[in-house]
Formats: C-alpha cells, structure tokens, sequence
C-alpha cells in the first residue's frame, strides 16, 4: 500500500469516527461544515505532500540555505 493510499484511508476514518460522534451526541443530520473543511485541508495536505515531497524538501532546504548567507 502506498503512502498516498495509506493517507486517504487515514482521512476517510477520520471522517467516519467525526460523523459517529456526531451520530453518538443524538443529532441528527449533516457533518458540521468545519469538520468536512478541516478534513479535506488535511487531505490535500496529504496529496500533495505525498505527489511533490521531494520537490517540497528541496525548497525548504533551499529557503534554509539562503537565509543562513
């Protein structure tokens, strides 16, 4: 299983165990909108870090390299 599958999984149960306890509080009804947010953020997050880490590290150590001149 890739690092990608790995993180889409991760999201996915996230969302699952949110919508129980909204289900376990007796309410009824749609997944609060911040949760939906904050769960789709992490999940493009997780794209993209898992398509462009690479990429991703060479910035940061580049942006470190610079600023220690």
């Amino acid at each position: 299983m890739t690092r990608l599958h790995r993180t889409l999984l991760r999201s996915q149960l996230a969302l699952a165990r949110a919508t129980r306890r909204v289900y376990a509080r007796g309410e009824r009804g749609d997944v609060p909108g911040w949760v939906l947010i904050t769960l789709m953020t992490a999940g493009l997050v997780a794209v993209l870090w898992a398509v462009a880490e690479d990429q991703l590290k060479a910035l940061f150590t580049d942006a470190l390299d610079s600023a220690r001149r």
